[in-house]
């Protein structure tokens, strides 16, 4: 189980609280009652199944099997005209992490000292607007020092032939041997054109960038593709990697404030404000900056329009003495440094910058998905795994109540705590529809999972009581 944020990848998934799901067969007896709109009942798991289901748990939270994927990917996708391919920029990536993916499935062990090269082969495409299978990309997974496998598609783009707004990207995953570990989607991603050139509104603010949000920087030299570098980070080091890519939260930064603290400032980032960039996996940061809009290779110093997606912009360091062009974010290879602009002879308010302190930006997002396979009942694919949105915790001791909204719920799914299972209520409502969005609100449902705060046990099971599971 995993919340629909993401949450950092290097920080292993909280093994105290996880869903746990019934065999094939007793999912296709839950079916019906998942197409009926009732006010529903509190429901448990037998005796006898708990107990078996109590062991697998147990060794599950003793050995550590948590697999978790992760996909990255922009926001916005530029669209493909005629046979020009416009591949996505930056480019989707996988995550892998968490010790179950060493572990064998279904045997919980390690393996054989003669086993070599990745466990899990993976394939990413398009979600097809027909129904048919979309061309898809293999994923060749590379283990990374922090033990994390890594793979990139970066020959995805979508062509002026598809008329959708609005896409999602598809991971199919299957375990070495030849097993389907499951079908995972992105987030929605919207389809453009090409980037805005004119000045941005707040009163349309689909294309805007508020401050909180998570931002990807590339830059390419001579506008070619093989030339592209992204802002990224390495052994603690800010870098510009011509392979991999790193998602920054971009925060409204206070002048006056200490560098690390962000007093909460809501609302959409405009040029000219005072900026940081956070690494989301690391929490490194770099200096407060202020961001400038760039046109023709230069940095606009009287601009103040909110900043839209695919624009090109600059990061200025504050505190330039006046008169001169001031120093920008600036990368040399694979080392990020500064560069001393120079002030514009013709034009005041704008300096001038080289290529390599020109970075476009664009917004990102991230989905994680959490399961371990030696839970697993059956051979069945993992997905879909439930996703959660929102948590409500109402009343306390032995009378409360924890409320799930998310998706890919049923009425067979099971909550634990640590080795408790809690007794469950599963309710759905309609979602309203989106329009011209395919395969938004999953399902037209609209889920919730309600978990009572008192475990399940067996009066004659040695040792058992009652415990309240929420504080």
């Amino acid at each position: 189980m995993d919340p629909a944020r993401a949450a950092d990848p290097s920080v292993p998934p909280n093994p105290l609280t996880h869903l746990s799901l019934q065999d094939r067969s007793e999912m296709q007896l839950q079916s019906e009652a998942d197409r009926r709109s009732l006010p529903g009942t509190w429901t448990r798991s037998s005796p006898e199944h708990t107990t078996i289901l109590r062991g697998g748990v147990r060794r599950c939270l003793q050995q550590r099997c948590e697999q978790t994927v992760r996909i990255l990917h922009a926001k916005v996708a530029q669209k493909s005209y005629g046979n020009e391919k416009r591949f996505f920029c930056p480019p989707p990536c996988v995550y892998l992490s968490g010790p179950g993916w060493r572990v064998k499935p279904g045997q919980d062990q390690a393996h054989q000292a003669g086993e070599t090269g990745p466990t899990v082969c993976g394939y990413m495409g398009l979600d097809s607007a027909s129904g048919s299978a979309a061309e898809t990309q293999k994923l060749n997974f590379e283990q990374q020092p922090d033990s994390r496998e890594f793979g990139c598609a970066k020959t995805l783009y979508i062509s002026d032939a598809d008329k959708r707004k609005h896409f999602r990207l598809v991971l199919r995953l299957v375990l070495r041997g030849g097993r389907e570990l499951g079908t995972f989607h992105s987030r929605l991603i919207k389809v453009i054109s090409k980037p805005s050139q004119k000045k941005q509104s707040l009163k349309n603010t689909d294309l805007c960038i508020s401050s909180g949000s998570k931002v990807s920087l590339f830059n390419r030299l001579r506008s070619q593709t093989v030339s592209t570098r992204y802002l990224s980070v390495e052994d603690g080091a800010f870098v510009a990697s011509a392979r991999q890519w790193a998602a920054f939260t971009l925060h409204l930064a206070d002048g006056h404030s200490a560098q690390g603290d962000f007093p909460p400032r809501e609302g959409y980032v405009r040029y000219g404000s005072l900026v940081q960039l956070v690494c989301t996996v690391t929490g490194i940061t770099l200096p407060p900056m202020i961001i400038r809009k760039v046109a023709k290779q230069c940095a606009l110093l009287d601009v103040d329009e909110p900043i839209s997606q695919l624009h090109k912009c600059a990061f200025q360091f504050p505190g330039s003495p006046p008169g001169g062009g001031g120093t920008y974010l600036c990368l040399a290879t694979e080392k990020v440094v500064q560069f001393q602009a120079s002030p514009c002879p013709k034009e005041a308010n704008r300096a001038l910058l080289n290529d390599s302190s020109c970075w476009t930006i664009i917004g990102t997002e991230s989905v994680e998905f959490s399961f371990s396979t030696s839970l697993a009942c059956t051979l069945e694919p993992v997905t879909p795994v439930p996703l959660i949105s929102t948590l409500e915790l109402s009343g306390g001791g032995d009378v409360a109540t924890l409320e799930l909204h998310g998706e890919n719920f049923h009425a067979g799914l099971k909550v634990w705590f640590g080795d408790v299972e809690a007794e469950t209520m599963y309710r759905y409502g309609v979602e309203p529809a989106v329009p011209g969005v395919r395969g938004a609100g999953r399902g037209g449902l609209l889920q919730r999972l309600a978990l009572a705060a008192r475990s399940h046990h067996n009066p004659h099971e040695l040792g058992a009581r009652r415990r309240a599971l929420l504080p």
